[in-house]
């Protein structure tokens, strides 16, 4: 009879003859004085475990997660009732900082010999949030506040989101490419797709995930062969198809090979110099891994460059741990009596006592809870330290950093002006495998620091102590000059700014015009010093390259 059954059917008969009866009641009957048997584990499933329900959400036996502090429906909160210390310190720093309007348009009109001032904000706006005016009666006066209430409220949001404790699924990055499947351009959400990232299911995750992705995701769409930036959308120049196409031989394969990692055997390391970097140096390195990602067949080296570079945590600081070890009888002993005598101070050393509890004690710097934005960005937290970061100051000569993080990307930070470092790079750039990308260099804003002789503040493009010395020693290059701005306010100033900067204007060629980038960020970022001010950071791409003066053979030397 069991010959004539499949092999499965047979193999659940003898399991099932091999198990002991059970009487009606369910109970298994044991001789009298044997043990109960031991409990199956929890991961073993019986033949009679498929009769029980599974455990309900919230029981003993269910999974536990980590429950979010804010739900998706309670993420509004003002400033000074945010649950979250930063966004509190924030709103705190907004109210030294940022004048009402309503009194600075009263003020406005005002001799210069009067010393008034605007108020600071201290009214939060019960519908964004924010510290915006003096007072409620000035709120209620404010008829401009309504335009952009909605974009305040929302980053209010965005905010509270980010620390809400939510699996942030917008930030789970993908894998490899499939070698077969092609990459587009055109937008985020055509990007995502054919790049297989998570679904983006609201308005608040594309913020999220543009905002961390948009410095990586402008590099590789401009270097690209399949750019949404080209010459039938006047985009790309000729003389930019030229740059493009030099990079290109390197990035990419020959037609009709496979974009494979063993192409980039026999090909020379790429190297993108990002100068002025601030916060695109503190990204994590698995985010700057996507534009490798983008490219598989050719190899990336990174150099972020700027007094305002994140470095890694110092190697001594990582090893320091709490001494928390029991201390012996005869630290105890002594302890207790440096107690009894700092119980009844004598005159003469009110201090003493004090001075060596400090020294005893570890040193701990108190770090600001927020720092404010205030015209300049601050300088990024240091960055995590990795298993093979190294130290390269003695290779550059500035406090600097190197960290191979794949065999395909390294990483090399430096925290100089470009100027310090560029006579060891100025005798190996090569068109073929260089580029440099500025992001929000601002060109065309005045200099806090360096002064005309007529008393007038330079603009950032010439001054000596900023961009003045480097970009005629870019253009030299020959190289790509890539530059985002974050608005077309921006991105206008800065190109205004190139007609009038010495040693400059007329020595360069257009590569890309100017014009939005369809890979900016799409979230809202606040100056505090003004929440009027809202920017989206990377909003315009433009690019440039040092002027090419092709010499002409002359046919004949006598005159016609």
């Amino acid at each position: 009879m069991l010959s004539q059954l499949p092999r499965r059917s047979c193999a659940r008969v003898l399991a099932s003859r091999a198990v002991p009866c059970l009487p009606r009641s369910g109970l298994l009957l044991l001789p009298r004085g044997s043990s109960a048997p031991a409990p199956l584990p929890a991961s073993t499933r019986t033949i009679f475990s498929w009769f029980k329900s599974k455990p309900k959400p919230g029981t003993a036996g269910a999974p536990k997660d980590a429950a979010p502090v804010l739900t998706e429906d309670n993420l509004f909160h003002v400033f000074s009732e945010s649950p979250f210390p930063a966004i509190r310190a924030r709103g705190e720093a907004i109210r030294k900082l940022a004048p009402c309007p309503v009194c600075a348009a009263e003020h406005s009109g005002y001799h210069a010999h009067t010393k008034a001032q605007p108020k600071a904000v201290a009214f939060e706006c019960p519908d964004c949030g924010w510290p915006t005016h003096c007072s409620e009666e000035h709120w209620h006066e404010d008829e401009e506040h309504q335009k952009y209430c909605g974009r305040l409220r929302e980053v209010n949001e965005d905010e509270h989101d980010l620390r809400s404790g939510r699996r942030m699924r917008e930030f789970e990055l993908p894998g490899d490419q499939d070698t077969e499947a092609a990459i587009s351009f055109s937008n985020w959400d055509v990007f995502w797709y054919t790049r297989e990232f998570p679904s983006m299911d609201s308005e608040r995750s594309r913020r999220h995930a543009s905002k961390i992705l948009t410095y990586p995701i402008t590099v590789g769409s401009v270097l690209h062969q399949f750019s949404n930036l080209t010459l039938s959308n006047q985009r790309l120049t000729p003389e930019g198809s030229r740059s493009l196409a030099a990079l290109r031989t390197n990035l990419h394969v020959p037609p009709g090979a496979p974009e494979t990692a063993e192409a980039a055997a026999t090909k020379p390391q790429m190297r993108i110099f990002i100068l002025g970097a601030r916060a695109e140096s503190a990204l994590p390195p698995h985010v700057w891994e996507q534009l490798c990602m983008l490219f598989p067949s050719a190899l990336f080296h990174l150099y972020f460059i700027g007094p305002q570079v994140s470095l890694p945590k110092p190697a001594s600081e990582l090893n320091r741990r709490p001494t928390s070890k029991k201390p012996s009888p005869e630290a105890t002993a002594t302890a207790s009596e440096a107690d009894a005598s700092a119980s009844t101070p004598s005159p003469e050393e009110p201090s003493q006592n004090a001075t060596d509890a400090q020294e005893l004690q570890p040193e701990e710097e108190e770090k600001p809870v927020y720092v404010p934005n205030v015209y300049q960005p601050p300088t990024p937290a240091p960055i995590m330290r990795l298993k093979r970061t190294r130290e390269s100051i003695q290779e550059f000569g500035v406090p600097s950093y190197t960290v191979p993080y794949t065999p395909q990307l390294t990483i090399t930070g430096m925290q100089a002006n470009y100027s310090e470092v560029h006579a060891q790079f100025q005798e190996t750039f090569d068109p073929y495998t260089d580029c440099f990308f500025l992001f929000s260099p601002g060109f065309g804003f005045p200099s806090p620091t360096s002064v005309q002789d007529t008393g007038e503040p330079y603009l950032q493009i010439a001054s000596p102590t900023e961009w003045g010395p480097v970009i005629p020693l870019l253009l030299a290059s020959k190289c790509p000059i890539f530059v985002t701005g974050f608005s077309p306010a921006d991105v206008e100033r800065d190109v205004k700014s190139l007609s009038v900067a010495p040693e400059v204007a007329g020595e360069f060629d257009w590569v890309i015009t100017p014009g939005p980038n369809a890979f900016g960020s799409e979230k809202w970022e606040v100056a505090d010093f003004d929440p009027r001010v809202m920017v989206k950071t990377n909003w315009g791409v433009w690019g440039i390259r040092g002027k090419r003066r092709d010499v002409r053979e002359k046919s004949s030397w006598l005159p016609l």
